[in-house]
């Protein structure tokens, strides 16, 4: 196979994905239009041709917007009032401004979030606890999609076979775009990578990765196999400080809208029907659900497919001439001033630089491909004693 990678599962099938045509169609079409989108890419990470894109993208009924007219005539008080509470009970996590933007957007009936805010409290659509969790947050944003992408998993749910799902969540940090929404029976990182390459292949490779300092990203004492393959696709990767779920707020975030409006209001028969809930809720997220942090946009408006593709085999490892490479020997250590540095046990067998520190003599920091994974400080010189 020479320096392809294998892609493992851990011996766990990967569950099924439940899009409806109409919705892989939508998600397609839209990112076709991007402006300067090359068609051809896409097909090919869609699996479909180019001809079936053109097609789809002249039939103006392939779109996945309201087949209602842009504006209404006047309608009765009651008539709007059914409607706030109709979208409210289809939604029950969506607040005053969500439903006033969208009926404002698929309906033509205009009205101010604060009469849409009177009428869900006067029919006891919000309480105490909704109005405490549509707190705003506010966060630095990155200029383009691709640029971050936020990973991590959204804790275990308890599901009626007596076992867990386990979602894995990926959102682009420009666009807030949901990259990923699977529902895996564990964490390991054989169906991580799996998911991985299956995102990978669809949209291609963001410039970096955000994740915790936990399983199955990083261990004590260096990185996991996982963080080598990624690194080794030339991706960077940056981790949360200990303690601080906010250096992934975004995703966090996504994880409270997740919680509010699948897993409160919905009981996981099995992971394949747990794979269908997640299916329908991100497309409705991407595609339909405003976003207030986007200015009610929505997250597929301010997203475009990364143009860096998924390589089919791993690039060589390459260092600058001025860098002393040592490979990594059995145990996880490399031998540099006659002293060994542990440098972790996934990259055994694997070539590491040791970059000479400018002004300071005698340390070096140490990296694997681009990825800086430690450095050292000089060796204490003799003392004459006696």
């Amino acid at each position: 196979m020479g320096n392809t990678y294998p892609v493992p599962t851990d011996g766990e099938p990967m569950p099924w994905r439940t899009l409806t045509v109409k919705e892989q169609r939508t998600e397609l079409v839209t990112l076709a239009r991007k402006p300067g989108v090359n068609i051809s890419e896409l097909a090919r990470r869609f699996g479909v041709s180019r001809k079936t894109v053109y097609k789809w993208l002249n039939r103006d009924d392939m779109d996945d917007r309201s087949l209602r007219p842009k504006s209404s005539p006047k309608r009765t008080p009651q008539v709007q009032e059914a409607r706030i509470l109709a979208a409210r009970d289809d939604h029950p996590a969506w607040g005053a401004r969500k439903i006033a933007h969208v009926l404002s957007r698929d309906s033509g009936i205009v009205l101010a979030p604060s009469t849409v805010n009177s009428i869900l409290r006067r029919n006891g659509r919000i309480s105490p606890e909704a109005s405490r969790a549509a707190t705003a947050w506010q966060r630095f944003e990155h200029p383009y999609p691709n640029a971050l992408w936020q990973m991590d998993f959204k804790g275990h749910v308890g599901m009626n076979n007596g076992g867990r799902c386990h979602p894995l969540t990926i959102l682009d940090d420009h666009s807030r775009y949901n990259i990923l929404l699977l529902a895996l029976a564990n964490e390991r990182g054989g169906g991580v990578q799996a998911a991985l390459v299956q995102a990978f292949t669809q949209y291609g490779l963001p410039e970096r990765i955000n994740i915790d300092n936990g399983a199955p990203w990083a261990r004590r004492g260096g990185l996991t196999q996982l963080a080598v393959w990624l690194i080794r696709l030339g991706i960077r990767l940056s981790f949360s400080r200990p303690y601080h779920p906010q250096t992934n707020g975004k995703d966090e975030r996504f994880h409270r809208s997740l919680k509010a409006e699948v897993f409160a209001v919905h009981t996981l028969g099995d992971l394949q029907h747990a794979q269908q809930l997640l299916d329908n809720w991100r497309h409705c997220y991407n595609h339909e659900r405003p976003h207030e942090a986007l200015d009610m946009d929505t997250p597929v408006s301010r997203y475009r497919i990364s143009p860096r593709t998924m390589p089919t085999v791993l690039p060589p490892i390459e260092y600058p001439s001025g860098d002393l490479v040592q490979t990594v020997h059995p145990g996880g250590w490399i031998l540099l001033q006659e002293q060994r540095v542990h440098v972790g046990t996934a990259l055994v067998g694997l070539p590491v630089a040791c970059r000479p520190k400018q002004g300071n003599e005698g340390a070096f920091d140490l990296y694997f491909c681009h990825q800086k994974i430690g450095e050292t400080t000089p060796p204490n010189p003799p003392t004459n004693e006696g």
